[in-house]
């Protein structure tokens, strides 16, 4: 097991060499073409800006995803979704949900916390070029009041756009269930388009309840060369 570090060149390390945490290489940077080449692998940059003076590069072996037809919908949000009482939209407002993801709940000043001003700096040039993509809820105007009132930003997630796959990096709330919504809409989108996949990175309850599993690093390569 090792840790490799990256210099100038654009390159990673075979991934199974890596530490068992997913941890493979140490370095380099966030340009556009080593984030595609990254993605295009299996690798993503995860590192605690406070602390680290250079990226740090996970791929691990057991991969976490949803198949975007196996979304699992609750009775509550098949609810919500009926209620109509929040509209989704995808690339309306890419740099409103990076900044949401970051700042929720004072997150960019929680200890380790790693979407930082350089993170969203790169994400949000890899969307001006068509390789990011946002997910966004509103809570649309009340046509009732008698000042104009603008659709507010409550939720919504971001990630890397390329191949057959969405590379999900991260979502917020700001009113309960906005960024299930927005993975179900982003899970609907994608199956239209024929993508395979949804790369979660890392399990977590609320991504499993909604029908996130593991698969092999051998299949999950298999399923992006089909791109």
């Amino acid at each position: 097991m090792a840790v490799y570090q990256l210099d100038e060149d654009l390159w990673f390390p075979d991934p199974h060499l890596g530490e068992e945490d997913g941890l493979v290489a140490v370095g380099g940077d966030l340009s556009v073409n080593r984030l595609l080449l990254a993605y295009s692998n299996g690798f993503f940059p995860w590192f605690s800006f406070q602390e680290c003076k250079e990226p740090y590069w996970y791929c691990p072996l057991d991969r976490f995803v949803i198949f975007p037809q196996e979304i699992h919908v609750s009775h509550s949000m098949k609810q919500l979704m009926r209620q109509g009482k929040y509209v989704v939209t995808i690339n309306q407002d890419f740099e409103g949900v990076i900044r949401g993801c970051s700042t929720v709940d004072g997150r960019n000043q929680e200890y380790g916390a790693w979407l930082g001003a350089d993170m969203m700096k790169a994400y949000t040039e890899l969307h001006r070029l068509g390789y990011a993509a946002s997910v966004e809820v509103w809570e649309p105007a009340d046509a009732s009041f008698s000042c104009e009132r603008k659709p507010k930003l409550v939720g919504g997630l971001y990630g890397v756009a390329i191949r057959n796959a969405f590379f999900g990096e991260s979502m917020f709330s700001l009113v309960p269930n906005a960024s299930k919504l927005a993975l179900i809409h982003l899970a609907s989108a994608l199956s239209k388009i024929g993508a395979v996949l949804i790369d979660c990175q890392f399990e977590t309850a609320h991504l499993k309840s909604m029908g996130g599993r593991h698969i092999s690093y051998e299949e999950y390569m298999s399923l992006l060369s089909k791109g």
